[in-house]
């Protein structure tokens, strides 16, 4: 066995070591111990990330672990003692230490070999098929007549662990179609994690027991609000479906959280305290917010918000998740939150997404590509025309608040779709990037003002 691959299971073996220890100290005993065997964690992960982060963001986060009384130490306290231990060990191992340290690594040393982007997420489609059919989502226009196969899906986690990518999120269409194949690719792929984006209404004890043997899993459930904002977009009946799904997930000590679309009919009652509660009460540990993307030629242009909307859910998610107050629930804001990664991650940068057609594309919300993974390696796929014009662009503006070269900058898309020679993968109807900017342009003129004040007040070293 090579050097680096003997170096690299000693130190997976004494971070899974570590979390064992963590989970035996902590679960049905108190605090005492957990901020011991916590600081022990950080102590195995700064040797890996000593050259990426300052001595002194490891020791910000050693004092925050140091408080057994603080906020998110009694999220992390009810999460070690109400999540499976399987399921909390492999999703910890996996993504902690093969994903953001040392596949993170492998990562930003073939960014530098390929001058290119290189993701450390990867999200892909297995199938287009769904068994609902929501309002504005534009997989439900797609029929199910497309899906990755078993060996598709292998072929692309075997190639993407080569390049250091240890963290697989997939989408659809429903991919709990495919539980099947999905839970046998997890059994083989150990060393990766594999987070589903569902509706929910196929999950069931059967596939709990089976996701707790395989631990190396977790859940996004979609919702929209309360029941009535849920039906009126997925159907009569889904949310209690959903809640249903929910709270035998929390019986099986499986880990999951929330993908929720904001729109400007939503906003507030998403993010409501009593909304948060309920989603608490079932077991929910996170949530994903997505802005409203005005996507394919039956978009909405009215659910975008305004500029006042917007700001609205900036200052709203960083008070929930704030270190004090707030909400005992980790809430990230798709959009809002560019501010902590420098502008867009998309085009390989930290990710890229794969639909059920095999097209490699920069983004789940933008869809034009030049390389499809029928043809070509992942690698290659990765080295396309479009993603170096991303490479080249990024960040696309100064200010983090404007990240997305659609939605904020949407004259950066249209030219490096036409630089690049990328063609429409949208499977209803090609669609053409001028009218993509048609859309966008206004909604970008009206938040740039709101952005560009809120980017001054949070960053006055940085001010346009």
């Amino acid at each position: 066995m090579p050097t680096n691959k003997i170096v690299h299971a000693a130190q997976r073996a004494a971070f899974s070591a570590a979390i064992d220890a963590t989970i035996h100290a902590v679960r049905g005993k108190g605090t005492e111990k957990m901020a011991e065997n916590a600081v022990k964690l950080i102590d195995l992960g700064e040797p890996l990330l000593k050259d990426r982060y300052p001595a002194s963001a490891f020791e910000a986060a050693r004092k925050l672990v140091q408080d057994p009384n603080g906020k998110w130490m009694q999220f992390a306290y009810r999460a070690i003692n109400e999540i499976d231990p399987n399921v909390l060990k492999m999703n910890v191992l996996n993504l902690v230490f093969e994903g953001m340290l040392s596949g993170y690594n492998q990562v930003c040393e073939l960014r530098e070999k390929y001058d290119c982007n290189m993701p450390w997420i990867l999200l892909f489609d297995p199938t287009s098929a769904c068994n609902l059919h929501c309002k504005g989502c534009w997989a439900a226009e797609y029929g199910n007549r497309l899906n990755l196969s078993y060996e598709d899906m292998d072929r692309i986690v075997t190639e993407g662990e080569e390049l250091g990518i240890h963290w697989y999120m997939m989408t659809g269409g429903e991919p709990m179609c495919r539980k099947d194949d999905i839970l046998k690719l997890a059994e083989k792929h150990q060393t990766s994690v594999f987070h589903l984006f569902t509706n929910g209404t196929l999950i069931d004890d059967a596939f709990c027991e089976e996701v707790k043997k395989v631990g190396n899993m977790a859940f996004f459930l979609s919702v929209e609000g309360i029941e009535d904002a849920t039906d009126d977009r997925r159907g009569e009946g889904v949310f209690k479906r959903v809640m249903h799904a929910m709270d035998l997930m929390k019986k099986h000590g499986l880990l999951f959280g929330t993908s929720i679309c904001y729109t400007s009919a939503n906003y507030k009652a998403v993010t409501d305290d009593a909304f948060m509660d309920m989603l608490i009460d079932h077991g929910v540990r996170f949530n994903w917010y997505f802005h409203y993307m005005p996507i394919g030629a039956g978009a909405s242009v009215d659910l975008m918000l305004n500029h006042e909307q917007r700001e609205y859910m900036y200052r709203r998610v960083r008070e929930i998740r704030g270190l004090t107050g707030g909400k005992p629930i980790f809430c990230i804001d798709f959009q809002n939150d560019g501010e902590y990664v420098d502008g867009c991650i998309a085009g390989g940068r930290q990710y890229a997404h794969i639909n059920p057609n095999g097209d490699v594309e920069p983004c789940v919300f933008i869809h034009y590509s030049g390389a499809n993974i029928h043809e070509k390696s992942l690698l290659e796929c990765l080295q396309q025309p479009l993603f170096k014009e991303y490479h080249k662009g990024q960040p696309f503006n100064k200010n983090h608040l404007r990240p997305c070269p659609m939605l904020e900058n949407p004259e950066f898309l249209a030219g490096m779709v036409e630089r690049s020679g990328a063609h429409s993968t949208d499977m209803e109807k090609p669609e053409s990037t001028s009218d993509v900017y048609r859309r966008c342009k206004p909604y970008a003129d009206q938040w740039t003002p709101t952005a560009n004040k809120l980017w001054n007040e949070s960053h006055p070293e940085k001010q346009n």
